[in-house]
């Protein structure tokens, strides 16, 4: 199952929209995101009731915390990404906090996806100490589809979890080379170990109903490369 990440929420609603005012019956902006943490809680909760044991948060506003330009354009407004960075992870910590040992919770950190467009640029850098080294989530779905997302070094703070490398584009039919895939997976396992990593498609083929720019036969051909060299590396 997947649902949008409580940060995401949180910089649609009060950090995008510049004329946002917190309500009234907020004490502050501390009590808001508990507030959204509770109401997670608790959905986390009734999914698992009904027989989820697998959710996935989809996140875009870490593409937001990674780029240069965005972070900029967020200090010119007043706002400490470095501060909104380390909230949002307590804030997921405590969305997550109460869900059942045998429930895991991921996230995917999209870059944007709408008809193969792309929102953001940046390196994990600038957030992987707060959300790799202290996010209490089962594993990360990372795209590392085009230089855009940097290198693997940020891997570095990864504990336990488990990494889903997005080495395989889903904006472009355009079929990578196996070779190369398998080579991107051994730089990344100088960083985290190799029973850690896993691969897939950058993101999803159709993040709207538009889809993106690639046929059918060209999406089946990219998850057919996905299994195959998966069975080849693990």
């Amino acid at each position: 199952m997947c649902i949008p990440s409580p940060a995401i929420l949180h910089l649609v609603l009060a950090v995008r929209d510049e004329h946002f005012r917190l309500p009234a019956f907020y004490a502050d902006e501390d009590d808001f995101m508990e507030s959204l943490a509770a109401a997670y809680r608790k959905a986390i909760r009734a999914f698992y009731e009904q027989g989820c044991r697998y959710l996935q948060l989809d996140d875009t506003s870490w593409g937001t915390l990674c780029s240069p330009e965005e972070r900029s354009r967020l200090e010119q407004r007043g706002i400490d990404p470095d501060s909104l960075t380390r909230s949002y992870v307590v804030m997921i910590n405590e969305a997550v906090r109460d869900r059942p040992a045998d429930m895991a919770v991921t996230m995917h950190i999209c870059r944007g996806n709408f008809r193969s467009t792309w929102m953001t640029s940046g390196g994990y850098e600038p957030v992987a100490v707060e959300l790799f080294g202290k996010a209490r989530l089962s594993g990360f779905f990372l795209e590392y589809d085009t230089k855009r997302a940097g290198d693997f070094t940020p891997l570095r703070f990864i504990r336990d979890q488990q990494v889903v490398l997005g080495l395989v584009s889903s904006k472009t039919g355009k079929l990578e080379s196996r070779e190369e895939l398998k080579k991107r997976i051994a730089e990344a396992a100088e960083f985290v170990p190799l029973n850690q990593l896993c691969l897939s498609p950058q993101c999803g083929f159709s993040s709207t109903e538009e889809g993106n720019i690639l046929t059918e036969e060209e999406q089946w051909n990219k998850i057919r490369l996905v299994a195959e060299t998966a069975s080849e590396v693990w």
